[in-house]
């Protein structure tokens, strides 16, 4: 019998599988934390007098006992059973019998989905800054490992100026710092404390909401009951606005890897082991890894529409119509982070070529060098650009491979130090630790 349902009403087996949906799959990834938030609310429900000291130790030590099961990857929704809130609490009352249908009180179902979508995005997002952060790390090494290797730089796909691979590297690094930020939005969205906002209108039971938010680790808590539920969507939608600024990254890297790996390019080259081959030309070596890559990332970054589109419209209250986020929300955090990790991996393996710029091809990289050359004598710019221009029309111009950047972020000064120095403070701004301890500190009470 389903939580909500009423006595001598049956259910249509066609319209419990429509609406229940991937419901029961996607719940085992969300068991840890509808415990969680169990543990905090049977706390608080002893706090106020819901519980006596007795039942709170019985129902903590089952919930402790599920979370071992759930952690081991052997709790398991039966058939028959709707969603991991059903499971949790058939767990309890088979064990505790009265005791375990106390847990619900003073909650509805919609602010446990609640609560264990926030500590669930809280715990992914934490995975991809650390899985982000490794990435960032390995490319800040290789800009100052490759600092002095010369690339050429393009505009509309033209040869423009020199760059370098520290540049290059090092430029992707930064993007990472900013994605950072949008990641860190995501995070503190997260970690605001729905519990006890019920169906969306709170409770005549006198909960102690303040509570629940220092046991579960959370920065705060969302006051007004009925945004609490508004947050349900938004919360989703601002982590998959996150995970899709990453993707956009890494898209754009691919993008280049593809181009930088091909022959016509010539810059860099992907180990054989990272390539694959083609079943009639026996030559070929493709960079399979960084095509699809760049598929699977262009394809997160429609999912922050998907889920606009999902909300359209929708009234305050909840609405079924919330289910679906799930669906969106929890494959694309296992996608970003197999993505991130592939990512990593295939970096940590390439290889750069040295002397690219020794080719002919190249000479025009150097114009400007030419340009401000003649401007440093007293030329002006207007008038050095001109006689620059005509050199190469006339078949003179004769460029000075030599290349002296000094400002910030230029090749000679690729300000790393400055770059990492903004991601440290952005990690910093994260509060990881409170919530780790918070958790910690439940489960061991």
């Amino acid at each position: 019998m389903k939580l909500w349902q009423k006595e001598n009403t049956p259910v249509s087996d066609k319209i419990e599988a429509f609406t229940v949906g991937r419901d029961r799959e996607l719940d085992l990834q969300l068991a840890p934390f509808d415990v969680l938030g169990s543990l905090a609310h049977a706390g608080m429900l002893a706090g106020i007098g819901l519980l006596s000291a007795e039942e709170e130790v019985q129902l903590k030590q089952a919930l402790q006992e599920i979370y071992r099961k759930a952690a081991e990857g052997v709790f398991v929704i039966e058939e028959g059973v709707e969603d991991v809130h059903s499971q949790v609490e058939l767990h309890l009352t088979r064990k505790l019998g009265d005791t375990g249908k106390k847990i619900h009180s003073g909650r509805s179902r919609n602010d446990q989905v609640l609560v264990d979508l926030k500590l669930f995005c809280r715990h992914r997002i934490t995975q991809v800054a650390e899985a982000a952060e490794k990435l960032f790390r390995l490319l800040v090494r290789l800009s100052e490992t490759h600092k002095k290797t010369l690339l050429p730089g393009y505009t509309h796909l033209q040869v423009a100026m020199p760059s370098s691979f520290g540049l290059w590297f090092g430029a992707y690094a930064e993007s990472l710092v900013d994605d950072f930020l949008l990641l860190q939005s995501a995070y503190k969205i997260a970690n605001k404390n729905p519990l006890g906002s019920g169906a969306g209108y709170g409770s005549s039971f006198p909960l102690n909401r303040t509570l629940t938010t220092e046991l579960l680790g959370f920065d705060t808590l969302h006051y007004n009951v009925v945004y609490a539920q508004m947050s349900r969507g938004k919360t989703e939608q601002f982590a998959c606005t996150a995970i899709a600024a990453i993707a956009a990254t890494l898209s754009r890297l691919a993008t280049d890897i593809c181009l930088y790996n091909s022959q016509n390019f010539g810059f860099l080259t992907l180990p054989d082991a990272l390539t694959t081959g083609s079943s009639i030309m026996p030559h070929k070596k493709n960079p399979d890894v960084a095509e699809l890559l760049r598929a699977k990332t262009n394809r997160l970054k429609a999912l922050p529409n998907e889920l606009a589109l999902l909300l359209s419209n929708l009234p305050s209250g909840y609405h079924r119509d919330l289910q679906l986020t799930k669906e969106i929300l929890m494959p694309a955090f296992s996608e970003i982070l197999n993505c991130l990790d592939i990512t990593h991996f295939m970096l940590d393996n390439i290889q750069v070529k040295e002397h690219i710029l020794d080719d002919p091809r190249y000479e025009y990289l150097f114009s400007v060098e030419r340009v401000n050359e003649l401007v440093l004598q007293g030329v002006p710019f207007r008038e050095a650009y001109r006689q620059v221009g005509k050199e190469i029309a006339d078949g003179t111009y004769r460029p000075n491979r030599e290349v002296h950047h000094t400002h910030e972020g230029s090749i000679g000064n690729l300000c790393n130090d400055q770059i990492t120095a903004q991601m440290e403070g952005v990690l910093a701004g994260f509060g990881f630790g409170r919530a780790a301890e918070a958790l910690q500190k439940l489960l061991e009470g």
